[in-house]
């Protein structure tokens, strides 16, 4: 008998049983949205975390660092930074607006402040990409698996499907935000455990050092790798332009903020939650680091965590470990469902086609497409090459597309349906065109996502005074005071 298996079988069970319990309760479309926009600090914060901790920061980055060392912390910690941000400048902002208005979705907003078609035009980018982050969290499980019992990929991810949908289906956000709670205490203590276990097993930093250093056998290789700016500048500089304003602009982020109580949760709440991000960037680096430490040769980077958690560790402390793993996939899969029910329910199909939709009716829809899209996101991760690919696809086209027109729509009157469009579109296609005909690279420092987010930044900057909005006197309230 596999016990590894048997302990995250009965951690699955445990969730989906959870999440049936407080789905009974779920009986507004609101409650499934906006969790009935009652929760507090300690709500907030838990929900935020289990979403913003997922298989990018676990198994994504500790294959990162297996291959590329220290500067792998950077991709959690601009994460964390965009965290803080959300938690003091833009969440208060846009959850006032949220409260006055009765918002549940970014499309909402997005439509309040520019228009519907504006609306419809991101909501389908974001759908798309949304799919595809999805698929990269059930990778993530499916690794997992397949290490602790040999699961091939397929099965893997049909798995992991089938438990996430499961429990988010019964019950939405509120569903999800309760299942949280169990799932961050088994992330932070198993990581927790288990970074220690890997460092004492190849024998603290000194044998960490000494290891690589064998391993690699070139000095400036030795030295890149231990490095902060290892993976390069242009790496980094990516990373902070694409991952720093995905994480204050998130639609799945932004729909949890306007969950919130009060103002005061959502800023404690969401400052917790990024302070925590910057500290756990460590712990994956460090397993990491020390897996490619002990097994140098693995064929694929993104088994560094679960061979790391099963090998070096005892039993009692390796189960609970992966099943910290498993709980990281889980507890961020159940965001990006929540993403994708609410952005196909709520801003393209009610919006688009059933504007006089019922609130029961739109409930039951939004449980039907969360069931399409654990079913959709299989075949998605079946053919997907890796989680940091995945992740990279969402984040790109989110920030690429969103960031500007949101956050100057949300501080300045003069930003125009006009300008947003702009901004949006030759965004995409200065990415999609650095892609097509220069190779995926971008110019100098800069890559081809961080040229996009760029030139959308400035393309919306010069739209306030080229063609600025029209502001009448009912349209102070779409706007952060």
């Amino acid at each position: 008998m596999n016990w590894y298996l048997l302990v995250i079988v009965g951690y699955a069970v445990l969730l989906i049983l959870l999440g049936h319990m407080v789905g009974k309760h779920v009986k507004k479309a609101a409650d499934f949205f906006v969790g009935s926009r009652t929760f507090g600090t300690g709500l907030l914060f838990t929900t935020l975390i289990a979403a913003n901790i997922g298989a990018g920061s676990t198994v994504g980055v500790t294959g990162l660092a297996y291959k590329s060392g220290i500067s792998s912390w950077w991709w959690i910690g601009c994460s964390g930074l965009g965290s803080l941000i959300l938690a003091y400048i833009v969440g208060p902002a846009v959850w006032k607006v949220a409260q006055k208005h009765k918002l549940y979705t970014m499309g909402d907003y997005l439509e309040l402040r520019y228009s519907k078609a504006f609306r419809g035009v991101t909501s389908t980018m974001m759908a798309i990409g949304t799919l595809a982050l999805f698929s990269g969290q059930l990778i993530g499980i499916s690794w997992i698996l397949n290490v602790v019992a040999g699961v091939p990929k397929a099965y893997g991810i049909i798995i992991a499907s089938v438990v996430v949908t499961l429990y988010f289906s019964s019950g939405g956000i509120k569903s999800a935000a309760i299942v949280n709670i169990i799932e961050l205490g088994v992330i932070l203590l198993g990581f927790c455990a288990a970074a220690p276990f890997a460092l004492q097993y190849i024998g603290g930093w000194d044998g960490l050092f000494a290891a690589v250093s064998q391993n690699m056998g070139d000095q400036a290789k030795i030295a890149k790798y231990f490095a902060w700016d290892g993976l390069g500048t242009e790496t980094i500089l990516g990373y902070f332009l694409m991952l720093t304003p995905a994480f204050c602009i998130s639609p799945g982020l932004i729909g949890k903020v306007y969950a919130a109580k009060d103002e005061h949760a959502v800023k404690v709440g969401t400052l917790l939650n990024g302070f925590v991000q910057l500290i756990f960037a460590f712990l994956p680096m460090i397993i990491g680091m020390c897996a490619f430490a002990a097994f140098p040769h693995l064929e694929n980077q993104e088994l560094a965590l679960p061979k790391a958690m099963k090998e070096m560790m005892p039993f009692g402390i390796s189960a609970f470990a992966l099943s910290a793993i498993f709980a990281a996939e889980v507890s961020t899969s159940d965001t990006v469902l929540y993403m994708l029910a609410t952005s196909l329910s709520r801003d393209l199909y009610q919006t688009f086609f059933h504007p006089d939709i019922s609130d029961e009716a739109l409930l039951k829809v939004s449980k039907k497409f969360t069931v399409a899209c654990g079913i959709l996101g299989i075949f998605i991760a079946y053919y997907m090459a890796n989680i940091i690919t995945a992740l990279a696809i969402f984040y790109s086209l989110m920030t690429v597309s969103l960031a500007a027109p949101f956050l100057f729509g949300l501080f300045t009157k003069r930003a125009s349906t006009k300008g947003a469009f702009c901004s949006a579109v030759l965004g995409v296609a200065v990415v999609l065109g650095l892609r097509i005909f220069n190779g995926g690279k971008g110019i100098g420092i800069l890559n081809a996502t961080s040229l996009g987010i760029l030139v959308a930044a400035v393309i919306m900057a010069l739209s306030l005074w080229i063609f600025p909005a029209e502001t009448r006197k009912d349209d102070e309230s779409h706007f952060a005071q």
